[in-house]
This record gives C-alpha cells, structure tokens and sequence, in this order.
C-alpha cells in the first residue's frame, strides 16, 4: 500500500526505541511514533516517510495501553526533556532492563540468556535532580528561560520543571526581570551576539546550599552590581558566579570563573563523605540513587583492605573516597585539573590519607603512576565511552577485576566487546538516575577470564552472520549512498558521529583535534537520519 504525508493510519504500538520513541507497523511498514506506549491502539498522522521506514504523531489513541499514564508535566509533548513520562514507572524500569540487555547482546556480542539484574529503581521519580540548565532566549522582546523543544534549540519557556528543584523557579524569575529591568541582551547562536546563554543552578541535597552559575558571552556582566542582593535575597543561595563562554559553540560552560558573591562552590553529602561540588565540578545530578549507585560498586568491588585501586575518569573523587575506606591505596585519574583540585580537597576535608589523585589522560598516566600494580580499575566514561587506547591500556595491566560504571548502554557493550576474551561480566546492574528519561546506569563487574576457562569451538565461517563478520561499507560507500539516495553531502566525522552514538567502533581521529578548544561541528538531524538509513542499508545496525 502507498502512504503519503499526513495519511491517517491505523496501529498497535509493539515496542520502544532506545530513544522512548513508540514502535508500530501499518501493512506491514514500520512507524515510529512519539509519545506512544507498548499496547497503544492509536491512528496516527504519518508527518515523514523515509524508504523503508516513517515518522507519526498520535492524532487519535483508540485504545490506551494499561502503562499509559498522564504525563503532569503542562509543555511535556513540546520539551525535549522527559520522554518517558507518559509511561507508568514500573514499565520505564522494564525499558531500561530490556534497552541495557538488548544492546549487550546485539552490540557486545554477549549471549541472549546473560543475565542482566532488575535495575534499581527510585522512591520518587520527581524533583530528584540536583543541577539545572536552563538556556535563556528572547521571545516577544522578553528574555525568557526554558528547555529545547526536541532535534533544534528553539527554545520552549519553563521555569518549574518537575524533575529538578522548585527553588530554581524563583532564581530563574530574578535573573529574566533583572535581564529585562536592566536591558541584558540574551545570547543570539544565529548571530552570535547577545550576553546571557544559560543559567546553571546546583543544589546540595543535604545541606541545602545553592549555586548560582550565569553563562555569558562577554567578560563581565552589565548592570551586575544590582543583580547580587537580588541573588542573595533568593532563600538558600549561599554563591553566584560568572562563567565566560565566548565562543560560538554548543558546549554550555567555557573555562573561565568569575566571582560575583561567596565560596564560589557548595558542599553537599553522599553517605558520611563530604564533597566540595564547584561550577566545572561533574557530580551525579541524583543524589539519593548516587548513593545505591556507590554502594552497589563498593559490594561489588568486594574490597578486604590489602587492595590498590585504580579510579579513572575519577571526577572529583567521589567513587575514589568511597572506595579508600575498604582498600589500601586508591589512585584517581581525571583529565580536567579543577576536578583534581576538588578531589584533593575533598580528601583532606574527609581525612582520607590513603586516596591519591593526577590530573591526565587514563590511558597516559596508568602506566607512569609510581604505584603497585592495581588489584582492581573502576571506571566511569563520559556517555562516548572509553578511548580504545584506555581499552589496550586495560588489558596490559590486566587487573584480577574492573568495574565499569557506564551512562551510556551501547558505548558500555562496544567496550566490552573489546576487552572479550580476556574479561567477562559476572554482574550487571543497572541503576536508574534518571527517571521519566530514556537514559539509564549501568554498572558491570568485570572478572578475568582465565587460560583454562576456554573452550574450544570450531567455526563453518559460511554459517557466520554477515553482520558480525564484516565491516559492510566503507565511509565512501555511506557517503555515495547517502548522496544517491537523499542528496545530502556528509563528512567523515558526521558519519562518525552517527556511528559512535549507535554504539559501532569508530577511529579516534574522526572525532577529535588536537587543539582541545577546537569547536566541532555536530551532525545536523537530516544528514544523522540519512546516515542512520544508509546504516541500516548496509546492516551494520
């Protein structure tokens, strides 16, 4: 059957995408439908059709599904933010445990039964952020704060979102009428003019402390003087300061502070240990699944006090602490010095003697640091996971044990892919920081697989499936494609950034300069969709 732009189709919704998206077919072509739930009966308006797929919207929902619930949220169907939360919590829960197991099998290569434990779920799937980021935009001559609406940055105006703290609705109120008293432009990414960018509020959950963080594109803040006692009238900002963003990027935060009252940084507590959190500080945005996240590590690191303990990607040290109170000696390594710098003083401020902290790549310094060899390595990558040198660096050290925290499922089982055979998950637990949103934690201990655990096996290659048995296209062969068959010119790099965010293994090169503050460019939405098509067409996905 033919289909056309804005037909009207009937469907049941049969399954989610890793991105929350509904799954459904109509005579036989498959939908994907935003908003909709596994069980919906709907009729969908088709808004794109694609060769071998489409895109709806739900015109009308014929019969709802039993975990069909009623988002609270008034701009849910317009932000990019909560995507799950038309969906009954105990079913996101189901999600994310199929979502974490269906991209270890498929992309790690693990084997279907592998057993993936329940995830750890949250009391409240409400208010449990503890940092905000708002973008500021104009809308009607007004400066205004809000979301992106999804796949652009026109910016949606919100102050009270529901996942983060009620108290960022008053901060946000006294910076846009300041803004607007006072004359302040908002930042322009068309143009690249404009002062205010974004505001970053960050909360300490048990001491209650406030941050106040104001992203600008100029080195100082006009009219400044008459925002601070409106600032520190807001009940429970402790400090406020200045971040400089000049360039003409999409990362949020640049590199340079400027005080504007107080520390200049909060404090906040995970367990007994303190931590001390400043603007470029990372710090888990949960607070209360932090702690499960941490304790769940610290069982399964199964420390007795003899042990030397690598952290990597240690942030501000806060597994590492964790940790040194079980083991002997801990070394964390970070890329960014000011986390250092917080490490260390978070060390002395909790009387930790025995946890020691560099500032460098993991994969360069693992190696030099003038330790024993580790008994066991924790690692936590950002979402693109670890560096295939940091992979080889792994298996040259070879620890009895390492534990992977990873925030991204398809990164994490590309990894473990890479460090078959030599290691072998014998836990997987995943933890949900992130209710109402498609993303989960998951943490994987990691156990060496010895000589004489092997088996032998012998292979008929012609039984093999292509798939896992060749590359399938080169970067030319995508490129061709997706000029043939869309009339779009990609680069390398976007098609490598495609690859990487399906979880596929990707040169290093394509995505990185060698000049750390070289903006990259990130591949617009048509040109990922057309690579993702051509993806598919070769079945590397």
């Amino acid at each position: 059957m033919e289909f056309k732009k804005n037909d009207i189709r009937e469907t049941e919704i049969t399954d989610l995408t890793v991105e929350g998206m509904g799954v459904g077919k109509a005579d036989g072509f498959t939908f994907f439908v935003s908003a909709a739930v596994p069980g919906d009966v709907i009729k969908m308006r088709i808004v794109k059709l694609k060769k071998s797929y489409g895109y709806g919207i739900i015109e009308e929902i014929i019969k709802p599904s039993p975990n069909r619930t009623e988002p609270p949220c008034p701009i849910f169907k317009k932000c990019g933010g909560c995507s799950l939360q038309h969906i009954s919590y105990s079913a996101q829960l189901d999600f994310k445990h199929s979502t974490v197991k269906n991209s270890l099998t498929r992309i790690g290569g693990l084997p279907s039964d592998i057993c993936v434990n329940a995830p750890v779920g949250a009391e409240s799937p409400f208010r449990y952020r503890n940092k905000g980021q708002y973008p500021i935009g104009t809308i009607d001559g007004k400066a205004v704060a809000g979301f992106y609406a999804p796949r652009s940055h026109k910016i949606i105006p919100l102050t009270d979102c529901l996942i983060n703290q009620p108290s960022d609705s008053k901060i946000l109120k006294t910076i846009t009428d300041f803004m607007n008293a006072n004359s302040v432009t908002s930042y322009d990414e068309e143009t690249g003019r404009g002062v205010v960018r974004h505001v970053l509020i960050r909360t300490a959950a048990k001491t209650g402390e406030i941050m106040v963080c104001i992203v600008i594109n100029a080195d100082d803040l006009p009219g400044r003087e008459a925002l601070i006692p409106l600032l520190k009238a807001v009940p429970g900002v402790t400090t406020a300061v200045l971040n400089i963003n000049k360039r003409k990027t999409n990362v949020i935060l640049g590199d340079k502070i400027k005080p504007l009252f107080g520390k200049g940084y909060i404090t906040d507590c995970i367990g007994e240990l303190k931590f001390k959190i400043s603007p470029l500080s990372f710090f888990q945005v949960n607070p209360v699944q932090t702690e499960k996240l941490y304790k769940t590590v610290l069982t399964l690191a199964g420390l007795k006090g003899t042990e030397t303990v690598f952290d990597l990607y240690c942030g501000i040290g806060t597994i590492s602490l964790f940790l040194a109170g079980k083991a002997r000696e801990v070394y964390g390594i970070e890329i960014v010095p000011d986390a250092i710098a917080d490490a260390n003083e978070n060390a002395a401020a909790n009387n930790i003697k025995n946890a020691h902290f560099y500032t460098g790549a993991a994969e360069d310094l693992c190696s030099k640091l003038q330790a024993p060899k580790p008994d066991l390595i924790v690692i936590d990558p950002p979402r693109k996971g670890c560096a295939p040198e940091l992979l080889e660096t792994l298996k040259a050290f070879a620890p009895p044990k390492i534990i992977y925290v990873s925030c991204n499922p398809s990164t994490l089982a590309r990894d473990l892919a890479c460090l078959k055979p030599l290691y072998t998950p014998t836990q997987i637990t995943p933890v949900d920081m992130f209710p109402l949103t498609n993303h989960i934690e998951t943490v994987v201990l990691l156990s060496q697989q010895k000589p004489d655990d092997y088996i032998e096996v012998d292979l008929d290659l012609d039984e093999l499936d292509a798939t896992s048995a060749e590359a399938k296209a080169t970067y030319q062969e995508i490129k061709d494609y997706v000029l043939k068959e869309h009339n779009l010119k990609v680069s390398s790099l976007y098609i490598s950034q495609v690859k990487r965010k399906s979880g596929l293994p990707v040169g290093q090169s394509y995505n990185h300069s060698k000049y750390d503050d070289y903006p990259i460019p990130n591949c617009p939405p048509d040109k990922e969709e057309a690579i993702r098509e051509a993806l598919k067409h070769f079945q590397m996905l």
